[in-house]
């Protein structure tokens, strides 16, 4: 990857767009720990990313949840595993079940749940470690269009409640703009011969309740969807071939100016 530079507040919801094999999985798995930087470093909240923490909790497309357990028992093996006191577990699955709108199906197996509840769980388990940063790996690709929008229009409303700082990666432009405070668009990538890189950040100057017909809605995703799918000056983003990975998310107050948080570097 070729040398970032990105910001992101406190509470903010960042999507990741661009072509495959631009990079977009691949900045989300250094964030996560999963991966490690070849050189420079990855830092959450100042404190360096040496592996995986539940302080920064990913949502798969997959689900990933444990089909043996309930959804109870799926929401609470993370706070579990942290060898919280049983009330506080308690709490904090009925705190996110509910928020998710599982409340009913507490007791169900995955098996028994549509695709769309599945996913509702994992987000419901991850939010119950109470992340710094909600890593979302394009968790709604594999759900219906119907399914789909309830879900986007669900944790919309779920960010606002908790404004945990949200990381999410797809291909849909359209989502991107209906979520986003800010898009990130990468392009580049081994098809094109460049390393990966962030070509623009666009603010979505839009209000929290968004109209996908609306003019300035489509606007944005014109706009989007150029950067996406144009070619530009090799010169315009300072590609170098041996680029390093440097990610830092700072966790201060949203009000405060931006902090780094994620900055592959040469």
């Amino acid at each position: 990857m070729a040398p970032m530079d990105l910001s992101i507040k406190a509470g903010e919801f960042i999507c990741v767009v661009g072509t495959s094999g631009c990079g977009k999985s691949t900045l989300l798995r250094l964030v996560a720990g999963f991966e490690k930087a070849t050189t420079g470093s990855i830092a959450v909240d100042t404190e360096e990313v040496l592996g995986p923490s539940p302080s920064r909790g990913v949502v798969f497309q997959d689900y990933g949840l444990f089909p043996w357990l309930t959804v109870r028992e799926n929401v609470a093996w993370g706070p579990k595993q942290a060898h919280l006191k049983t009330s506080l577990v308690k709490e904090r699955c009925d705190k996110y079940i509910g928020a998710v709108g599982l409340e009913l199906f507490a007791d169900r197996y995955p098996h028994e749940l549509s695709g769309g509840m599945q996913q509702r769980v994992s987000i419901a388990r991850v939010l119950a470690n109470e992340p710094s940063v909600m890593l979302m790996d394009e968790p709604f690709g594999a759900l219906d269009a119907l399914t789909r929008r309830g879900m986007q229009e669900q944790l919309s409303h779920l960010h606002r409640d908790i404004k945990t700082t949200v990381i999410f990666i797809t291909h849909s432009i359209e989502e991107a703009v209906l979520l986003a405070d800010r898009v990130v668009v990468m392009t580049g990538g081994a098809a094109k011969n460049v390393p990966g890189h962030i070509r623009e950040i666009v603010t979505i100057d839009l209000p929290e309740n968004r109209d996908v017909n609306s003019e300035h809605f489509n606007d944005l995703e014109r706009s989007i969807s150029r950067l996406v799918n144009t070619e530009e000056d090799d010169s315009s983003h300072g590609v170098h071939a041996d680029a390093s990975a440097e990610v830092h998310a700072d966790e201060t107050n949203a009000e405060d100016e931006h902090k780094p948080v994620a900055v592959p570097r040469a």
